[in-house]
């Protein structure tokens, strides 16, 4: 009788191993392989179980698809798939992936947007970060009635985005991401520049439109004040901008070197040498810098400015004509020099 009980308990005994065994295999066991020590997984949103499965047999992320079928099942996941960016780390087993997907933990996108001119650009450059379409997105910035919700409209509504690294979820929507840059704007317009713009007598909005104009006339930080006190030296007397930028996205064509007096007869609103004012909206993005060069712009006499002819992207600024057409002569004839024709 010993003998039998002693039998019995080895069966079940090695049983219960083989099922201890069976069940670390299936649930604590590595099954997860990244090539680094760490791998994103995207989950598009409307994704259902079948397609979280096909997506990580084609990638050869899990090991044992089979196991991780069972896991899920067992673990409530299969009809609870949440849309994401998850980072993935090598060696983890089916628990810990599924635990992760479930409790959709993401790894926020830290969003990065500058040197952009128009819808289209921001558009495509968004769509390359976000889940977003960027065909969606850019029907939302032409949508008017949505645009308007938010004190926009189509041709101004590129003043909302503050070029800036933002974080959030790749699987934000088109909408969501908008209202999102809303609110970033918001913040940034705080008391302290919507005074300064005020006394400016500018619009949030104009200060834009003048800052993507200082932008597109200088890289360079040092003298965006001194630029954007020209324009406003020329706005309160009533000049024509007279801006080449704003001609060259007048023309569409950002390959333009070299502004010709022929451009200047193009009939568009962003023709600053044919109309007075500022252009309806602005021509490119422009950074903080350039926006808190506008509000703090210099005083000073300076009516003029003309790129140096050691095109170092610095600027000869003037008081009178005469001295701005010497200097402009200068500009002119090193470009002669170097064949730079447009």
């Amino acid at each position: 009788m010993k003998k039998i009980i002693l039998i019995i308990f080895l069966i079940v005994a090695l049983a219960a191993a083989g099922v201890a065994y069976y069940l670390y295999q299936q649930v604590l066991a590595p099954n997860v392989s990244v090539n680094k020590e760490s791998e994103f997984l995207y989950i598009p949103t409307g994704s259902n179980f079948n397609q979280l499965v096909d997506s990580l047999q084609v990638s050869g992320i899990v090991h044992n698809i089979s196991s991780f079928k069972w896991v899920a099942e067992k673990m409530g996941y299969v009809g609870k798939i949440r849309p994401g960016k998850y980072q993935l780390r090598n060696d983890m087993s089916n628990r810990e992936l599924v635990q992760l997907l479930r409790s959709g933990k993401q790894v926020p996108v830290k969003l990065i947007f500058n040197n952009i001119r128009t819808k289209p650009d921001l558009a495509g450059r968004i769509g390359k970060q976000l889940e977003a379409d960027s065909t969606q997105l850019l029907h939302l910035l032409n949508d008017s009635s949505f645009i308007a919700t938010m004190g926009f409209n189509t041709d101004n509504i590129l003043s909302m985005f503050i070029p800036n690294t933002y974080e959030v979820y790749w699987n934000m929507s088109a909408e969501s991401f908008i209202k999102k840059m809303d609110d970033e704007y918001e913040s940034f317009w705080n008391k302290s520049r919507l005074q300064k713009a005020k006394d400016a007598g500018l619009t949030p909005v104009q200060v834009s439109v003048l800052a993507s104009i200082v932008q597109s006339e200088t890289s360079r930080n040092s003298e965006k004040s001194t630029i954007a006190g020209v324009y406003m030296n020329r706005l309160r007397k009533n000049w024509k901008l007279e801006a080449d930028p704003t001609l060259i996205y007048a023309m569409n064509d950002f390959s333009i070197k070299r502004v010709l007096n022929e451009y200047k007869a193009i009939d568009s609103p962003y023709n600053t040498y044919k109309y007075f004012g500022l252009p309806p909206g602005p021509i490119c993005l422009p950074e903080i810098s350039s926006l808190d060069a506008v509000l703090n712009f210099s005083s000073h006499d300076y009516m003029y400015f003309c790129a140096r002819e050691d095109l170092s992207g610095y600027h000869s600024f003037a008081t009178d004509l005469k001295t701005h057409m010497l200097n402009a002569k200068r500009y002119q004839a090193e470009l002669n020099r170097r064949n730079i024709r447009r």
